[in-house]
């Protein structure tokens, strides 16, 4: 396994570009999270250079862009505030330290090879997760979009607060806030190629605050130093030993999280598979870097990352190149953020907060599943309300039981339908071609662990011109292979090609029924074998080549 990520020089062009766009995104980001976090924009500036600098020479996703994320950022707030609070004189590089040790136990999660278990997390966790984690940094940011300072306590500080942060609102920086707020709304999509609207906000709204508005009246950063940040020796204290080892375990699982999730991501836009242990390696030593010079923890960025995978980058030159650009920022430009109003930032965190929240699995959990709904839910109120490990652990514990629960019904139907002898279409690979004729023969119960690589499998094989869906031999399936096997078939109709579906049993097809799959398909394009499918496709084919010719 080489020690480097895949750094080339096959796509110069499009690799620069896409770093450089990428650190166009980022420089907002990485201010508005710094200032979230409590710990200064500063943090984040260092944060988005040194993490985005290592995960991209030592990890192994070649497009991926890790820089400080909202998931990160909402820990490290939680972090600071607790270590300050016990230890007012050493609070924040304790809390440095806390990014250091997270960094450590990334790198022995890669060690022990745990990143694949992290991508079989069942979708109903991570998608209550995350949008638990958008919510707690909604609730978070709701102080400074009202133009005053964040209240201790966290989430049930801010909120026990609501009442007097509102008849205490700051009207300039409340209307700047929620102008950015509809900016990024707003903005249309054609033009966010050309100019992100993160860094349109932020320009528009300081030349604003600049030349007509109160400046006294309105917060903003202040000069940030130029030049080098100052190493900070990890400083430990035995009182809070246990506090710190805990809350660097939670920022490195949720980095790990993060991270991975996001190379998946790449994975599928790019069609190259990762190692994600040795991804975990370079996270890990981006995070140790950037603890180490006063920097606040991050993970892979997923805006970061499409971005710059459209734009034409390939291998990991483009987030060198990102970095590069951020460190002439810190080195030589840092001043020329001291303008910035807070509230700005504040309408960008907001805006974060709302699009990780996973909207469209919320609106249809319960058509899709009651049991996963319920799942998700109890994983949104536990993220938000009482733990963040606690929410995943529980969550996954749920899942699983629920899981060995239908797996044993299973096995007791697939020992009745062994006894009946009833004939079975014969067994075959994962995926056949009968042509130009891709046929996904999916055998056994789909669980969540499944998910990942039917998207793998269908990703590998892009040279088709039609697509049969057999479930002959599926007699369950759970809701994380069933959105991967609806996104493989939303890909294939979006590029105008026949798709079928064959041999549901009933289960099966009540979920695709829910799910909305059956109506995308098309009743005359569902089958109860392959064989007939195939003559549906083949009439298809055919006719199409007849309407070319």
């Amino acid at each position: 396994m080489a020690l480097l990520n895949d750094i080339n020089f096959k796509n110069v062009k499009g690799d620069l570009f896409g770093g450089v766009t990428a650190a166009v995104i980022a420089l907002p980001m990485a201010l508005a999270f710094g200032v979230a976090s409590g710990a200064g924009a500063e943090a984040g500036l260092y944060g988005a250079v040194l993490i985005g600098l290592f995960a991209a020479l030592f990890g192994s996703t070649p497009t991926l862009i890790s820089e400080p994320t909202g998931p990160m950022t909402v820990v490290m707030t939680a972090v600071i505030a607790n270590l300050i609070a016990s230890n007012p004189e050493n609070g924040m590089a304790m809390a440095f330290t806390v990014v250091v040790l997270a960094g450590v136990f990334q790198i022995l999660f890669g060690w022990a090879k745990a990143g694949k278990y992290v991508t079989m997390m069942p979708y109903t966790v991570v998608s209550g997760f995350m949008s638990g984690i958008g919510i707690i940094l909604i609730i978070l940011q709701l102080a400074p979009f009202l133009g005053q300072a964040t209240p201790s306590g966290g989430v049930l500080g801010t909120l026990s607060k609501l009442p007097n942060l509102f008849n205490n609102i700051n009207i300039l920086e409340t209307s700047l806030a929620v102008g950015t707020f509809a900016l990024l709304i707003f903005f249309p999509k054609n033009l966010r190629r050309f100019m992100p609207p993160q860094l349109l906000a932020l320009i528009l709204g300081t030349l604003l605050t600049i030349m007509f508005l109160d400046t006294d009246a309105v917060r903003k950063i202040g000069e940030i130093p130029t030049g080098l940040p100052d190493i900070r020796i990890p400083i430990f204290s035995i009182d809070q030993i246990g506090i710190m080892v805990s809350d660097a375990i939670v920022l490195a699982v949720l980095g790990t999280i993060d991270a991975l999730l996001t190379s998946v991501i790449a994975e599928n836009l790019t069609k190259k598979e990762s190692d994600p242990d040795k991804e975990l390696f370079g996270q890990g030593l981006g995070n140790i870097a950037s603890g180490l010079f006063g920097g606040i923890p991050g993970a892979g960025a997923t805006m970061g990352t499409v971005v710059n995978i459209q734009t034409g980058a390939s291998s990991a030159l483009s987030g060198i190149t990102r970095a590069i650009v951020l460190l002439i920022v810190v080195l030589w430009l840092a001043e020329l953020t001291a303008e910035i109003p807070l509230a700005i930032l504040a309408g960008i965190a907001l805006k974060v907060g709302f699009d990780i929240i996973d909207w469209s699995f919320i609106k249809r959990a319960f058509h899709v599943s009651k049991k996963a709904a319920i799942i998700m839910y109890a994983v949104i109120f536990l993220t938000v309300f009482v733990d963040l490990i606690a929410a995943v652990l529980i969550g996954v514990f749920i899942a699983n039981m629920l899981t060995v629960e239908r797996f044993s019904k299973m096995q007791q139907d697939s020992v009745k339908a062994i006894m009946k002898d009833s004939p079975r279409h014969p067994k075959t690979d994962s995926q056949r071609m009968y042509g130009q004729v891709l046929v996904m023969s999916l055998g056994g119960p789909l669980f969540f662990g499944v998910a990942k690589a039917i998207s793998r499998q269908h990703a590998v094989l892009q040279q088709h011109s039609a697509l049969i869906v057999d479930f002959t031999d599926v007699p369950t399936i759970g809701v994380s292979s069933s959105l991967a096997i609806e996104k493989l078939i939303q890909e294939d109709l979006g590029k105008g090609l026949p798709v079928c579906i064959t041999g549901m049993g009933e289960e099966v097809k009540q979920r695709m029924k829910h799910m909305g799959i059956l109506d995308k398909v098309g009743e005359t394009c569902i089958f109860d074998d392959p064989d007939s499918a195939l003559e549906k496709i083949g009439q298809s084919l055919e006719e199409r080549a007849t309407q070319v010719a």
